[in-house]
């Protein structure tokens, strides 16, 4: 199996590489992983960091770097969409615009994320057109953010033959099954979650007997014992009947979350800016160190993750559990396993709708449990979203599929109507001055 990875010098790239090796030697894993960037010297970088991984590792897949699109996609298998366009720089001003209005500026939620997307879009789409190309048969697996509407837009050339990926749910899942004494790996564990990407709830689980979920809710420790508990606290969580997404903590509590990014010496892309420069112009200047820069760099990163949202609910450290960076990629590598050996899972995933949401198109790009196998992704039956639910659900997706609207015809009025219609930007003057700031005529 040839492996694809888009944006190869990324940052995160060794812990695909790391669920790689795991899988090394077995019957139909990676044979050869191909990383395409734009940037040699990240390409270099992260090349040294995966040889050091793969030192002693039996059948670890050989590595080739290449700066030319064509040439990385001919012959692939799968492909794996990490892209930045414009880098760590552009996700400065993406949050920097609307933080000057006084509106939340988040890489995929809120103002930063229409920004984000507006400039993803054009590119990704590029990309589809490319792979639909030279590798028809290949399956693309989108981890560009804003992940939904990139695999919407990406969609509407590869059909299903792209699948949106993100660690938030699953990641939700595992912590809150541990919290209600369960174990999320047993076969008998099923669940219920919903929503778009980072807009989502878990709405039920249980261990082969009744729903758990009710009683973890009701269970102020329980809940006070893993990441979203301690986020939204146990009044809210027991009042709202479900647990969220972590990303909905910028919708629930939005004027708590601004006043701490606002107040922080920093925003987060400042932060990554800094450190992945940092880190990158390191590791180029001293190869045999790369690893060790990296996962140095690599922990302060995880232990930074949505610091101002904890700041703003009282500031507590992450569980050790979360800080080993796995996630995105153990999804990654199940849905790749699923695919190409035929072995049956379940994952959460971003997929076109179908019939599983009434209130939506087939078309539409949703965060639900999906069968996977060698068919591809297939959405599962879930419960029907409350009004609340559903009502978000709807309004993030006039605002996505106005962004790649806009991103596909130029329209500015399209672009208009994405920022304005986000619930977390409180005026369309507000969204007129973002977008003249961001986007000059």
């Amino acid at each position: 199996m040839r492996l694809v990875i888009l944006g190869g010098g990324g940052f995160r790239v060794p812990l695909v590489y790391r669920a790689l090796l795991a899988d090394a030697g077995a019957p139909g894993a990676c044979r050869e992983l191909v990383l395409h960037d734009t940037d040699p010297v990240r390409l270099r970088v992260i090349a040294s960091v995966l040889g050091a991984q793969a030192a002693g590792v039996p059948g670890a897949p050989a590595v080739r770097i290449s700066q030319d699109l064509d040439d990385a996609l001919r012959g692939a298998d799968f492909v794996f969409s990490a892209i930045r366009v414009g880098g760590t720089a552009g996700r400065v001003c993406d949050e920097r615009v609307p933080l000057a209005e006084g509106v939340l500026g988040q890489e995929t939620v809120g103002a930063g994320g229409v920004l984000y997307g507006l400039r993803t879009l054009p590119v990704a789409v590029a990309i589809a057109e490319r792979v639909k190309a030279l590798a028809p048969d290949a399956w693309v697996i989108n981890f560009t953010n804003p992940a939904g509407m990139v695999t919407e837009a990406m969609a509407r050339v590869l059909g299903e033959r792209v699948i949106g990926i993100c660690d938030s749910p699953v990641g939700l899942v595992r912590r809150a099954a541990r919290a209600a004494g369960a174990d999320p790996d047993s076969p008998a564990f099923r669940y219920d979650y919903v929503g778009l990407n980072h807009l989502g709830w878990l709405r039920r689980m249980s261990d082969g007997g009744p729903d758990l979920l009710p009683g973890l809710l009701a269970d102020p420790v329980a809940l006070d014992s893993f990441e979203e508990g301690k986020l939204f606290g146990a009044p809210w969580l027991a009042a709202l009947g479900a647990l969220p997404n972590e990303y909905l903590h910028y919708y629930y509590f939005e004027r708590e979350a601004l006043a701490a990014v606002r107040s922080a010496e920093s925003t987060r892309g400042e932060f990554l800016d800094r450190q992945q420069g940092a880190f990158f112009a390191s590791a180029a200047g001293l190869p045999s160190d790369a690893y060790t820069l990296w996962d140095r760099t690599r922990l302060e990163r995880e232990e930074t993750y949505m610091a101002e949202n904890r700041a703003a609910t009282g500031g507590w450290q992450r569980d050790p559990h979360d800080l080993d960076g796995g996630g995105y990629d153990r999804v990654a590598l199940a849905l790749m396993r699923a695919i190409a050996r035929d072995e049956r899972t379940t994952l959460i995933l971003n997929v076109p709708n179908g019939t599983t949401v009434p209130a939506l198109d087939a078309e539409a790009i949703i965060e639900v449990p999906c069968e996977v196998g060698a068919f591809g992704a297939r959405p599962l039956p879930v419960a029907a979203p409350t009004e609340h639910q559903a009502g978000l659900m709807l309004t993030l997706k006039a605002v996505e599929r106005s962004a790649i609207e806009a991103a596909a015809s130029g329209s500015r009025a399209a672009a208009l109507r994405a920022l304005a219609l986000h619930p977390l930007v409180d005026s369309v003057a507000v969204a007129g001055r973002i977008l003249d700031a961001a986007l000059p005529r």
